[in-house]
């Protein structure tokens, strides 16, 4: 394609030379014949004079053609006038002197002529002599014969042919040399460039004819006034020459500067694009990132939740397809992870999560996925396996690598992890659900303590049961389908009424009362427990003054409340009970508050601190379920309490012969040295309650003595004053004296 141009200027310019020796060619023989056949007779002294200074005049008034190098003057006047009285021979030869002294007058301007457009331009001049005087030799019969004795009509149509004939064969050439250096069509800049030449040709020729006249007749004053208007027609065609000339160049400059517009347009266009195109790749780029970011864990780069659930749904409808690949879910959660958190720092457990991150990618297949959910949360999707131990397996390889130690920062860490496993079936119809099972599973696991459990139905039936249950718990206040229910706490050497435990109960609308080890660990888990043990507290505190202004003799009756360990979280809680204890207004010593052995040893500072504050409103403070926990007796003895309450598993199972026996022994023997009183509970028979007498309990509660009961019952127990006295026939002071002393010589054991 970039030889095409080359060709193309190469064939013009031949064309050009071509065309440009042949016109010099015909103009040398133009010369020669002119010089051969001039007529030196008819030539006389003035002739040369004259000639000189017509072609100074006449080269002088001269016109540029616009949007060409070409120039056109009135120097056709001469070789008019050289035709007329001297033939055709000089005004050939004429005609090529005033083109070389125009050629030369021009350069010493500045227009550049080079010798080539010299030696066109004479044989143009004289190529279109030749023809002019053919032509008039072929149709009037001669010039000179015409002028000396032709009629006025014979004088016009040989004028009108001598301008025609010079003006068509001078616009021919230009025209032909032109078109093909503008590679446009002769007839198109004929038009549009020589056609204006022609009132030029037509002023030279009246001119001519003019000046032939008067010399004839030999009238000065007609010869001048020829001159004037000669020159006054050339100047106006030279200024509207001029006029169309400066148009074209304004043209010109206006065309140049759209180009040049046209350009910068280019340039900022291309530049505009080229800015787009950069722009295009970085929003590429940032679209990529922000996929990656979308899909990805910031921490570990493994793929997140997002990625995770669109790989589990493109593998489900792909199971459904084919249900021969199974794949399996495997969630994962570390155990023991906040631990660690709140000892080391919280970037030693990211580099921890980002440690066991590579050993579960290191572990799985290039066709399975690991993924980071969230904290310690991991996910792993097993492809194509065959059963259920496949996965199980893979789990157990897990927790062997997982169990193995970590070295973070120059320190050992450990870890294990509670996986729960779901195995794709017919049954899922959206990926979410898999993964829910797996997780179901995985909480399952993690409360039982076990390295893994595949899930089962019954474990979404368990877990949308307790969900339901939550639902239903958050309304029951409000729906007052929670009550309090009241049972004795007695005093054992007396066995009479010293107060209530507050127990709550609920009564679900379509599932009755709910038992108590359902909801409350429910309650504990979602913080509801908070809000009902103030409602409980509220309740029980109000009952009980109304108890102790029923009877004179009930005033020294005490409530007992369960506190929750949520309530070591809340800084006001202390305050929270103030105002219960204010808007009741009971006697702060008539309230116990029981709580449990875990609770205060989990953080046990801060037990400390809470249950100093308690204590400082007037409060009876109890430590229940004591024996069940890990106490430490560095603490025990710090605890600001007043009570001791023994487990029901321990009473239950004293009669069995077994070491639970000796606990209970050895608890109350710890809390007659330590000062503190001691309740049992769950006692049940009448067996039970003479080792604890023997033993020296002081307080008791169970079914030997009531069940849990409404208010309504409560107040029938508060009415009747003896209704324990005849459980054992030996209740009398000296049975009591004796029974304690038997009791004191065991502890001396």
């Amino acid at each position: 394609m970039r030889r095409f141009p080359n060709c193309f200027v190469t064939r013009k310019e031949k064309i050009l030379e071509i065309l440009l020796w042949t016109t010099v060619s015909l103009g040398a023989v133009s010369c020669a014949f002119a010089i051969i056949n001039l007529p030196v007779s008819s030539i006389d002294v003035t002739f040369p004079f004259f000639t000189m200074a017509a072609i100074a005049v006449t080269t002088f008034l001269q016109i540029q053609l616009p949007r060409t190098k070409m120039h056109f003057t009135i120097s056709d006047s001469v070789i008019f006038v050289a035709l007329m009285l001297y033939g055709g021979e000089v005004g050939i030869l004429i005609a090529i002197v005033e083109s070389i002294y125009t050629s030369f007058k021009l350069k010493r301007k500045g227009v550049t002529i080079m010798p080539r457009t010299l030696l066109l331009n004479c044989a143009i001049a004289a190529i279109a002599t030749q023809a002019t005087v053919l032509v008039a030799r072929g149709t009037i019969g001669g010039i000179q014969a015409t002028v000396d004795s032709g009629t006025p009509t014979d004088f016009v149509t040989m004028m009108s042919v001598l301008v025609a004939t010079q003006f068509m064969v001078n616009s021919l050439f230009v025209a032909v040399f032109a078109a093909i250096r503008s590679d446009k069509p002769i007839w198109k800049v004929w038009y549009e460039y020589c056609l204006n030449a022609l009132l030029m040709f037509l002023t030279g020729g009246f001119l001519a004819a003019v000046v032939v006249k008067a010399l004839h007749n030999l009238e000065p004053v007609l010869i001048g006034v020829a001159f004037v208007v000669a020159v006054v027609v050339f100047l106006t065609y030279k200024r509207h020459i001029e006029e169309l000339r400066l148009t074209a160049d304004q043209a010109d400059t206006a065309e140049r500067q759209r180009a040049e517009q046209a350009e910068r347009h280019i340039e900022e266009l291309q530049h505009y694009i080229r800015e787009q195109e950069r722009t295009s790749e970085e929003l590429r780029e940032s679209r990529e990132r922000y996929r990656h970011a979308a899909f990805h864990d910031g921490l570990t780069n493994l793929p997140n939740r997002n990625l995770f659930i669109e790989t589990l749904k493109f593998l489900l409808e792909k199971y459904k397809r084919t249900p021969n690949r199974k794949f399996a879910v495997l969630s994962l959660d570390l155990n023991r992870f906040k631990t660690i958190n709140e000892s080391l720092g919280h970037s030693v457990g990211d580099r921890l999560i980002s440690h066991v991150a590579k050993r579960l990618s290191s572990l799985v297949r290039e066709n399975d996925l690991v993924a980071r959910f969230s904290g310690d949360s991991f996910g792993v999707i097993l492809n194509n396996i065959q059963m259920a131990d496949d996965a199980v397996q893979f789990a157990r390889l897990i927790q062997r690598h997982i169990q193995k130690p970590f070295t973070i920062a120059g320190r050992q860490v450990f870890t294990d992890a509670s996986i729960g496993i779901s195995i794709c079936n017919s049954n899922y119809e959206e990926a979410e659900d898999i993964l829910r099972d797996a997780d179901i599973a995985m909480y399952h696991a993690k409360d039982k303590t076990k390295e893994c459990i595949v899930f089962d139905q019954a474990m979404h039936t368990r877990a949308m049961t307790l969900l339901q249950l939550e639902t239903d718990l958050r309304c029951a206040i409000d729906r007052d389908e929670l009550s309090v229910y009241y049972q004795p706490i007695v005093d054992l050497a007396t066995m009479k009424l010293i107060g209530f435990e507050a127990l709550m109960r609920w009564n679900h609308p379509q599932r009755g009362i709910i038992p108590p080890n359902e909801f409350i660990p429910v309650a504990e888990e979602t913080g509801l427990i908070v809000p009902m043990t103030l409602w409980i507290l509220q309740r029980s505190c109000s009952q009980m003054v109304e108890w102790q202004q029923r009877a004179p003799d009930n005033a020294s009756l005490m409530i007992s409340v369960n506190l929750s360990g949520k309530h070591f979280a809340h800084s006001d809680i202390v305050e929270q009970i103030r105002r219960v204890l204010l808007e009741t207004n009971i006697k702060a010593s008539s309230v116990k508050l029981e709580i449990t052995e875990s609770a205060v040893m989990e953080n046990a500072e801060t037990a400390i601190a809470l249950l100093k504050n308690l204590r400082s409103l007037g409060l009876q403070l109890s430590i229940d379920d004591f024996g069940t926990g890990y106490s430490s007796l560095s603490y025990l003895h710090r605890f600001p309490i007043d009570m001791l309450k023994v487990d029901r598993s321990f009473v239950g199972t004293m009669e069995d012969g077994t070491e639970n026996g000796e606990i209970v022994r050895t608890v109350i023997a710890l809390g007659k040295t330590l000062g503190l009183s001691i309740v049992a509970e769950g006692i049940e028979t009448i067996h039970q309650l003479h080792q604890l007498r023997i033993l020296g309990c002081e307080y008791g509660q169970g079914y030997l003595f009531s069940r849990p009961v409404p208010v309504e019952e409560a107040t029938v127990i508060l009415d009747d004053k003896s209704r324990w006295q005849n459980i054992i026939p030996d209740n009398n002071p000296a049975v009591v004296a004796q029974n304690r002393e038997f009791s004191r010589l065991r502890l001396a054991k």
